[in-house]
């Protein structure tokens, strides 16, 4: 039996349906699905050079990658790859024939410093480090049991503070936008970014297929979204994701992030959401405080590597 690695095709859906598949089995705390795998595909800004590879074994997908280049930071020369095996499919050689050709691919893109997501197991890490990675930051998955936990109260937005959902930019995210990028620039990272294209955002986050706008919260004061919570959801699933929950730098410490993020939970538990998932860097203590607070328990940790090319 040989295993092949290719290009996912676009206009193939059992492709699609492969990768998600691959991926959701891997990493069962995320929220994967054919569309979504699509979207990313297709609607990743142009920079990024954005591939998606498949590991093949007689016509099944037993491995993928997701490879680019961090093309919103402002420092040239970073590329990323993340490869995941399917759990019962492994030592097959996929996750090795995934790295070199993912690696091949963004040094001729021009990359010297690559990022990868690895699973904080033994076998995930002693993996990375024969193929020359060395770790770096970490991050936590964590997961809340909608059906049965019980959540903190609703609470009363402060005196000048309402609550809103994203549905109601509709005609004009660029308000969203603009908070998403203040919040995201200081998200704790080894890859800086810089949202600064709208058009590229509005395809890229605003239009994922995921992204459930009546069950994002926004928090509004002076008259301007000032925190918020997105909400991705796999309705056939009933899973809830967190995709950022964030906060204006002129208006941290009062804890709205807190009151967006509780407000989509309890209306996501009241639309029948059973199981909620986030991820948190395990340097974001008030974050991570926040979500303990829900009653969030890690399910699992990543830790990211690097390896320098040349």
């Amino acid at each position: 039996m040989t295993v092949i690695v290719r290009e996912l095709r676009p206009g193939v859906r059992a492709d699609a349906e492969g990768f998600a598949e691959v991926r959701s089995l891997a990493l069962p705390f995320v929220l994967d699905t054919p569309d979504s795998v699509l979207h990313h595909l297709t609607h990743s800004h142009p920079d990024a050079r954005f591939r998606q590879f498949v590991a093949e074994e007689d016509g099944e997908i037993i491995g993928t990658a997701q490879v680019g280049l961090a093309h919103d930071s402002p420092e040239p020369g970073q590329g990323y790859l993340n490869v995941y095996t399917h759990p019962e499919r492994t030592r097959r050689g996929a996750g090795s024939l995934l790295v070199r050709t993912a690696e091949e691919y963004l040094a001729g893109l021009g990359a010297t410093r690559l990022f990868s997501w690895v699973l904080d197991e033994p076998a995930h890490r002693a993996f990375a480090e024969r193929h020359g990675y060395r770790p770096s930051r970490s991050a936590h998955f964590l997961r809340l049991d909608l059906a049965h936990g019980t959540l903190p109260p609703r609470q009363d937005p402060p005196p000048g503070v309402e609550l809103r959902t994203a549905a109601d930019y509709a005609d004009d995210p660029r308000p969203l936008f603009e908070l998403d990028a203040e919040a995201t620039a200081d998200e704790p990272s080894d890859i800086e970014a810089e949202f600064t294209d709208f058009e590229a955002w509005v395809e890229e986050t605003w239009k994922h297929p995921l992204l459930d706008q009546q069950l994002t919260s926004v928090v509004v004061a002076d008259g301007r979204p000032v925190a918020f919570s997105a909400a991705h959801t796999d309705r056939s699933r009933r899973r809830y994701g967190s995709a950022m929950t964030g906060t204006a730098r002129a208006f941290r410490g009062r804890g709205l992030a807190r009151l967006a993020k509780n407000d989509s939970l309890h209306r996501a538990r009241a639309a029948g959401y059973t199981e909620a998932f986030t991820g948190n860097d395990t340097e974001n203590g008030p974050m991570l405080a926040i979500n303990t607070w829900f009653g969030y328990q890690i399910c699992a940790t990543e830790v990211r590597h690097v390896r320098e090319l040349g």
